[in-house]
Parts: structure tokens; sequence; C-alpha cells
């Protein structure tokens, strides 16, 4: 009889105890929750703002009201790569900038830097002033010329100038946006990167020619972004 009142109360006790552990388990979820909610909170705020004074100094649009918080870590990370692979003649902040336009429109922002390593010859010079053609030169960090960019900036939504050219953060919007565009008209890298190097019409001509559209242009500008990797 004894036994069985203290099996009976020894059984109650461990249930008591049970349930205040299950109870401070519940509770400490909660603060977990609580706390990962208001860090993911504070990490958004902070992205929006860092996205906000990038927007302010450059006259770009970020879009920083559709802010992702990985993928600004992300543009942060490529950035580095950036300043680091062009031992500093691509600055943190055109790497900032270049990164998250570039993964708003799902391209690999290595395959838009290096585009700009080979267009510039590794200068990364803002105000490069290519060879003549017959065509004319072609101007800036992304080496566009005045008979291509206009309509670009138009498709971009950023006006133009031909002084805006030698503007860096002029030049990458119209880069990612000729990108952009090859990229859904061709589906594939080697007929974009090629046009991009030769010209819609040049394009056709080349794979004529050569039966392929892959070029030394497209392949150096596709292994050398590979290397690079988060």
């Amino acid at each position: 009889m004894i036994t069985a009142i203290v099996l009976t109360l020894v059984l109650a006790l461990v249930l008591v105890q049970s349930h205040l552990f299950n109870e401070q388990v519940a509770d400490a979820k909660t603060k977990v929750g609580e706390l990962d909610q208001k860090t993911s909170k504070n990490d958004q705020m902070k992205t929006h703002t860092a996205l906000t004074k990038l927007e302010n100094e450059t006259g770009y649009s970020l879009d920083p009201g559709s802010v992702n918080v990985e993928e600004w870590k992300q543009a942060k990370a490529y950035s580095q790569q950036f300043y680091d692979d062009s031992d500093g003649k691509f600055s943190k902040k055109w790497g900032l900038f270049l990164a998250y336009q570039s993964m708003k429109v799902d391209i690999d922002p290595a395959i838009a830097y290096e585009l700009l390593k080979v267009e510039t010859g590794n200068t990364f010079d803002p105000e490069l002033t290519g060879p003549e053609t017959k065509y004319g030169h072609a101007y800036g960090m992304a080496q566009f010329m005045t008979n291509t960019a206009p309509w670009i900036a138009d498709m971009a939504g950023v006006s133009y100038s031909e002084e805006k050219l030698f503007d860096p953060y002029f030049s990458m919007t119209l880069s990612v946006t000729y990108l952009d565009y090859l990229y859904d008209k061709y589906g594939n890298w080697d007929e974009a990167l090629t046009a991009y190097n030769r010209g819609i019409g040049g394009l056709k001509a080349y794979v004529s020619e050569k039966g392929t559209p892959k070029s030394g242009y497209s392949e150096e500008i596709l292994e050398m972004a590979s290397l690079h990797e988060l």
C-alpha cells in the first residue's frame, strides 16, 4: 500500500517536472524565434539603409524597397572578390552596384565583371575610348558606341547623353541591361557574349563563317567567370 502511494507520488512528480521542462523548452524556442525575427528585421533595415545610400550616391535605382538580405550579402562578397581580382582598380562600390544589378535580373555577376575586364583590357578605365572603326569609337567601361547606347539606355529606363558613356554606373547599367536582353534573345552565353562583342549582325556573320557562336571572347569571359566562387 505504501509502495503504491510512493510510486504514485514519484510518477506525479515526474509528470510535473516533465511539464515544467516542456514549458521551459517552449519558452526558450519562443525567445529564440523572437531573437531570430528581431535579427532578421535588423538585417533588413541595415540592408535597406545600405542600398538607399548606394542608390543616392550613384543616382541609379537599386529598388531598396524590395530588400533581399542574402543577395546583399552575396553582392558584398562579389564586391570584395572583384576588388581583389582587379588589384583595387574595380572599386568595392562598383562591385556592389554591378553585383546587385546583375542578380536582380538573374545574371551571374562574375560574367558581367569579366566582360568589363575584357572590354577595358583589365584597366576598368571608365573614360576609355576604343580604337576607331568604320562604325566610330566605343566609349567607357562597357565600350558602347553612340549608335547602340541610346536604345539600350531607353530599355534600361535611364536618360542618355554621350557624356554619360564615361560614367561607370551608366556603363554598368547598360552592360547588364544589354546582357539580359541578349541572353533572353538567344538563351545561351556563347551567342549572347559574341553578339555583345560583334553586334547582332556580326554574330550572324560569325556563325555563318565558323559554324558556331563560340568565340575567343565568349570562352575567355565564361572561363574566367567560372573561377569566381563564393
